[in-house]
């Protein structure tokens, strides 16, 4: 039987040239060329301001209203705190530090830094807020020396403030001030915007660092990735070149529901900025895709319908069960939706099919689903779907201006990246920068790739996970870890949240999986609802769960690469302290491997414990 169509929507042209090389080399580039883009983000702010001064820019809960900002007003702050900011001596090398969620302030003060020339550094909230040390806010500071460091919240963040010396830095604090910290108020971090703000926004180029963002990393310090005016604007023109529906307007400006943090590149260089660019609304969500924070983000969606829906698939797969049974929440998410795009990690198909189910069942359409690929060190669009795709997997063709070479590596096809989205390098390490970069000037991603039809390109690269996660058996056969974590997902979703794939230089594969509690619960009901974890993961119909996932995962695929032998549910949540995930739930292989090596080692036990389910 065949699919319901799916919803029109207007795509660029799927196409793509592919110069092959000597040794198997092949470099990919859109066909259609990159257009003259902005020369700083603080054009589109000046130009939405002008043309849409009361539209609604940025929106975030105030009790049970929204507070809203306009882009007229949004302009008018950002130069009054720009004009503060010159005051102040900031610079790349005394940049702003940003302290907060999500928030309109934190948009006001990065729009205003940006205006008139100071970078900003926004740093995720759970290295101030989830961390026991500091370390990584410490290391941070450290590299930075910032000349301002901002916190949206004094009690919320005076663990931090009061455990770390920022070198003289001026404090600014949004609300609750700590007792005995010297601070400035934000709402008088507020001067009269005169010539210099227009001379400073005036010298503010392509060249001039936006941001640094950091990335966690699989092991030591975070790493201050530069972001320029140049990557982050000419993003920003090559998605619209692909998207040309998002300044159709046909149905009005986008409008986004989004949690996605702004100390990542998904939330802030993506998604806010394609806000900012379009002259869209960004309705701030402060829920998450964890129990009692996914709530709020029901709530928000009941009352807002977003034209394109952004989330990383652990945020779809937390608000799945809501859509299945609530149909006043199903008809408001669907009304005036265009687009759902994942990113950040491959979408389990199973999530792929219960979303696109949804979308028939509400408006008897599929409702496009699309995904891109790239990262913090290329602003971050790499390459693109705009044309529609049948499952999960295809991450799309290079975008207008850049450039991907498909380098063979081992077994795979090693990517590599060049164009104006690319970083100029890390902040004071040109080490790491030298280590990034091969001999034409591509920077090393670390992914690997594939094309969806050998024979036809146009068609698109499929993700083939990353180079450093892929081992090899004492066989000697490689196991594609991405590729089986996906498949595996797909099979056990019901107990495990996430997987982390084990079997380096041993004869077998075996899985540490991180627990889905809610649905290990789900399989034994009859459980007390205090019942220990522990209690809930030996129950046997959990037990039988993994045991018929992990056996229907081999006679799915067979060879001793492509299934494992034993597993293992893990209780304890992985740890941002030691990189085993990032906010947006990414789950760092390597990090989770190295901190649970004695895990590791109960699972490959000659003589296994009851922890370790196994399969003949």
């Amino acid at each position: 039987m065949s699919k319901p169509p799916f919803a029109s929507l207007r795509f660029a042209p799927a196409a793509v040239d592919v110069e092959r090389r000597a040794e198997g080399v092949r470099v990919l580039h859109s066909p259609q060329p990159l257009e003259p883009y902005a020369r700083c983000l603080g054009e589109h702010l000046e130009r939405w301001a002008r043309e849409a001064p009361d539209r609604c820019f940025l929106a975030e809960r105030a009790g049970a209203v929204w507070r809203r900002l306009t882009f007229g007003e949004a302009l008018a702050q950002a130069r009054a705190i720009g004009a503060a900011l010159l005051t102040r001596d900031l610079s790349a090398e005394r940049p702003v530090l940003v302290l907060s969620d999500n928030a309109i302030d934190h948009a006001l003060l990065m729009l205003g830094a940006m205006h008139v020339g100071v970078p900003v550094a926004p740093v995720s909230p759970a290295y101030s807020l989830m961390s026991k040390d500091f370390a990584k806010v410490k290391a941070i500071a450290a590299l930075l020396k910032p000349g301002l460091v901002y916190a949206a919240d004094g009690a919320k963040f005076a663990g931090v403030l009061g455990a770390l010396d920022f070198g003289g830095a001026e404090i600014v604090i949004g609300a609750n001030p700590p007792a005995g910290l010297k601070a400035t108020a934000f709402a008088d971090l507020r001067g009269e915007p005169g010539p210099e703000v227009d001379q400073a926004f005036a010298a503010v180029g392509p060249d001039t660092i936006a941001k640094f963002l950091f990335t966690s990393g699989s092991t030591g310090e975070p790493k201050g990735v530069i972001n320029t005016q140049r990557m982050l604007c000419s993003n920003q023109q090559a998605v619209s070149q692909l998207w040309p529906f998002l300044a159709q307007n046909v149905n009005g400006p986008p409008v986004i529901v989004d949690w996605l943090p702004w100390n990542h590149t998904f939330g802030a260089n993506h998604n806010f900025n394609m806000m900012l660019a379009n002259g869209g609304t960004l309705y701030i969500d402060e829920g998450k895709p964890v129990p009692g924070l996914i709530e709020k983000t029901v709530a928000n969606l009941r009352e807002v319908s977003p034209t394109i829906y952004f989330n990383v698939p652990r945020g779809f797969d937390a608000l799945i069960p809501f859509l299945e049974k609530d149909a006043a929440l199903r008809k408001n998410f669907f009304r005036d939706l265009q687009l759902i795009f994942y990113a950040a990690a491959a979408l389990p198909q199973n999530l792929w099919e219960k979303l696109e189910n949804l979308s028939i069942q509400e408006r008897g359409k599929r409702t496009v689903m699309v995904s891109s690929w790239g990262a913090t060190e290329t602003a971050p669009m790499v390459t693109s779907v705009h044309y529609e795709i049948e499952r999960a997997g295809v991450i799309g063709l290079p975008a207008p201006g850049t450039e991907l070479k498909m380098v063979p590596n081992e077994n795979k096809l090693e990517l590599r990246v060049r164009g104006p989205n690319v970083t100029p390098g890390y902040w004071k390490r040109p080490d790491l920068t030298r280590e990034a970069f091969d001999e034409e000037g591509f920077y090393r991603i670390g992914d690997a790739g594939r094309f969806a039809d050998e024979n036809d390109p146009a068609r698109g690269i499929v993700f083939d996970g990353r180079i450093a996660e892929d081992f090899k058996l004492m066989s000697g056969v490689w196991v594609h870890v991405g590729a089986l974590r996906i498949k595996a997902l797909a099979l056990l979703a019901s107990v495990a949240q996430d997987i982390v794939v084990a079997g380096h230089d041993r004869e077998e594969i075996g899985f540490l999986m991180f627990a889905n509690l809610a649905g290990c619960r789900s399989l034994c009901p009859d459980l007390p609802a205090d019942a220990p974890i522990e209690a809930v993961l030996a129950d046997a119909r959990v037990v039988e769960a993994m045991r018929k996932g992990m056996a229907q995962l081999k006679q799915e695929n067979g060879g001793s690469s492509t299934h494992a032998t034993r597993a293992m549910l893990m209780a304890e949540p992985p740890s941002i302290d030691a990189n085993e995930i990032t906010d947006k739930g990414y789950i760092n292989q390597r990090a989770v491997l190295t901190r649970r090596a004695a895990l590791v080692a109960r699972l490959y036990a000659e003589q296994a414990d009851d922890a370790v389910i196994g399969i003949q």
